[in-house]
């Protein structure tokens, strides 16, 4: 048998080979990236950090503590004041959903029974944000993200 040659030709093939299969995983990435990609948290970041201290010092002095969790198909949302007693808020935006994709976000139906917030959410195992506006009687704001995770 004769043993067949590795020319230029075959060495070319194996070059842009190697490199198409990086280059076309490449764009494979940079398209789910882009993608799945959440947005923005805020327009202009400059005027957000002005008000950052002003707005951390009035959520702070309110003493809320949030604790988050889900159980029998449930979301749980207790807001406790620094005394340990329930909070209740004069009003509330909440939203649920994966921290690098959209396709899983919704906005809970949270009902006050008194000890906690309480919704309906049937979640797959994994990694969950909550991301919480909540307005205190008095009119300060309060905002926070809360991570939580689903047995699976």
């Amino acid at each position: 048998m004769a043993q067949r040659e590795f020319t230029g030709r075959h060495a070319l093939m194996v070059f842009v080979g190697a490199f198409g299969i990086i280059i076309g995983v490449n764009i494979a990435l940079a398209y789910n990236a882009i993608r799945t990609f959440p947005g923005l948290e805020v327009h202009n970041s400059y005027v957000a950090s002005q008000e950052f201290n002003t707005r951390r010092a009035a959520q702070e002095a309110l003493g809320w503590t949030v604790d988050v969790k889900h159980q029998g198909g449930l979301v749980i949302m207790a807001i406790t004041d620094d005394a340990g007693q329930p909070v209740r808020v004069a009003s509330m935006q909440a939203s649920i959903g994966r921290a690098t994709e959209r396709q899983d976000d919704f906005l809970p139906a949270f009902e006050f029974d008194g000890m906690a917030y309480v919704a309906p959410a049937e979640l797959r195992p994994g990694k969950w944000d909550l991301r919480l506006q909540a307005l205190a009687d008095d009119g300060t704001e309060f905002t926070q993200r809360l991570v939580f995770y689903v047995a699976g």
